[in-house]
């Protein structure tokens, strides 16, 4: 498919803004979850704003996940951003969506490049599981559209308190 054709695509698909709160800033080696607390310390720099949608909760109990493509964000930056995808990730047998996000919709070349970081992040996040002892498949699904990653969530009312599971 081509970029025209896969912009189109995207468009069709977007949902309304979202509020995106950024854990991780672009080019950082901290891994921080919605907590705030450190998970791990990367030995690459992350490519993408990272972070999670405070009005939501994702399959595997945490905050939706979200990244937004673009120039780095600082840590704590709110924003209002458009979904155009996302990723679905399976991480210790638990799924888990990202939402890609950016201004306008992204390339097909930035749609490869999200989802060849998540493949090789399954395999990384699996390596890290094992070393920490916890077991579970990891790896990266694909890509799916908006409206079935929002689907697939809850939205976060006052009894969450954060994640159910350690990661």
């Amino acid at each position: 498919m081509g970029a025209d054709a896969h912009a189109s695509k995207a468009a069709s698909h977007a949902s309304s803004e979202l509020d995106v709160l950024i854990e991780v800033p672009r080019g950082s080696f901290l891994k921080r979850g919605s907590t705030g607390h450190v998970d791990f310390v990367s030995p690459l720099p992350c490519p993408f704003n990272y972070g999670s949608v405070p009005a939501y909760v994702g399959l595997e109990g945490d905050l939706l996940d979200a990244l937004v493509l673009g120039p780095r964000l600082e840590l704590g930056t709110q924003l209002r951003v458009r979904a155009w995808g996302a990723v679905t990730m399976t991480d210790r047998g638990m799924q888990d969506d990202k939402l890609v996000c950016a201004a306008h919709p992204p390339t097909e070349a930035q749609r490869r490049a999200v989802l060849r970081f998540f493949r090789v992040y399954a395999l990384a996040k699996g390596l890290l599981n094992r070393w920490r002892g916890r077991g579970g498949r990891n790896a990266c699904e694909g890509w799916i559209d908006v409206d079935s990653a929002l689907a697939r969530a809850v939205p976060r009312d006052e009894r969450w308190s954060g994640p159910g599971v350690e990661f």
